[in-house]
């Protein structure tokens, strides 16, 4: 389950940064554009802190 949301987060990351560069360059609206791309770069790095493996439990390992 934890693989398909991260799935999805990276696909929305990916459409807000993409759209926010859209709205940036073709509609001239920074703010939003600026705000979009923001959102996007806060998706991707909770996906980074998300994959990245933790320690392992010593209480965890003793069940």
């Amino acid at each position: 389950m934890t693989g398909t949301i991260l799935s999805i987060l990276m696909l929305a990351g990916l459409l807000l940064t993409g759209g926010g560069l859209y709205v940036l360059i073709k509609l001239r609206d920074r703010k939003r554009g600026a705000l979009m791309i923001v959102a996007g770069l806060v998706m991707f790095g909770n996906v980074a802190i998300t994959a990245i493996p933790g320690p392992d439990l010593p209480g965890l390992e003793q069940r």
